[in-house]
């Protein structure tokens, strides 16, 4: 079975409108105008790696910046429609900003079949929504873990 670790920040909305939860927006051609291709950033375990630290460094490969520090709460496993499961990690950042993803690439085969091949952002936009908004643009399969984020005074 497949398995990813990811983390999910969460904060106070600055306007006090609730809270906010950090999402990426998956890069290349597939996800550029298709519904739910936001995700909590997140990526494979390799063999023997410790979720939480995969999860560390899957966020600053994909966003381009580390994790800020913090307590962290283990939210638990979801499973995604293609079955892979994903592992989550939550943590409260409310002084987190990033001016522009700078994420890693993937080599694609493109259009599949032809041979060639072109790299693309693994994510090509970041950015903080409120919860309620986060439910209509997360993959599906990761949608459940909103329920488990901690409460934000």
């Amino acid at each position: 079975m497949v398995t990813s670790a990811g983390l999910l920040l969460h904060r106070r909305a600055p306007d006090s409108e609730g809270p906010e939860v950090f999402l990426v927006h998956m890069g290349g051609p597939f996800w550029r105008r298709r519904p739910r291709a936001w995700s909590i950033p997140k990526g494979l375990l390799d063999p023997g790696e410790d979720p939480l630290a995969a999860a560390l460094r899957e966020f600053a490969e994909e966003v381009g910046v580390p994790a800020p520090d913090g307590t962290t709460v283990d939210l638990g496993e979801v499973r995604q429609a293609s079955g892979k499961r994903v592992r989550v990690f939550a943590r409260r950042a409310d002084d987190f900003v990033v001016d522009a993803v700078r994420s890693n690439t993937v080599r694609l085969e493109l259009p599949r079949g032809s041979g060639r091949s072109v790299e693309v952002p693994e994510v090509d936009e970041g950015r903080w929504v409120g919860v309620d908004e986060a439910r209509a643009l997360l993959v599906t399969g990761q949608v459940a873990v909103l329920d488990r984020l901690p409460a934000i005074e």
